[in-house]
């Protein structure tokens, strides 16, 4: 295995064992496709970066940040993810923690305004 793949992929290996109280708050409520049948996946390599849940279906990142995140860092970071083609948005822990309907109600929205996904490859009987 190509060392540039392993080290982020244990590196999120790590950090989903390891998820904070509000990434694990989140995860219960995007999880197994609860939220418009969307399929999120937890600390994704995008890049040089781990996004902490990526619905690749119609190319959304959920970021959960807490008090060491750095603003100008999140911007470049941002930047970088849009740049192949992801929407990304922002939850605060606190956010997350004390107003989960809001996040949730928020998510929902920004799915919606969102392009649908193709149809499945494994329905249409390909790989």
């Amino acid at each position: 295995m190509d060392k540039g793949y392993a080290r982020p992929t244990a590196k999120a290996r790590a950090l989903r064992n390891n998820a904070t109280e509000a990434e694990r708050a989140l995860w219960q409520v995007i999880s197994a496709r609860k939220i418009s049948g969307i399929r999120f996946n937890r600390q994704v390599p995008i890049g040089p970066f781990i996004c902490d849940f990526v619905a690749r279906a119609i190319g959304l990142v959920i970021e959960v940040d807490g008090g060491q995140h750095n603003d100008a860092v999140d911007a470049d970071r941002t930047r970088h993810i849009e740049a192949r083609g992801f929407r990304v948005i922002r939850f605060w822990n606190n956010d997350v923690l004390g107003n989960i309907e809001g996040v949730t109600e928020e998510i929902e929205r920004v799915i919606a305004d969102m392009p649908s996904p193709g149809p499945s490859r494994m329905r249409e009987g390909r790989l």
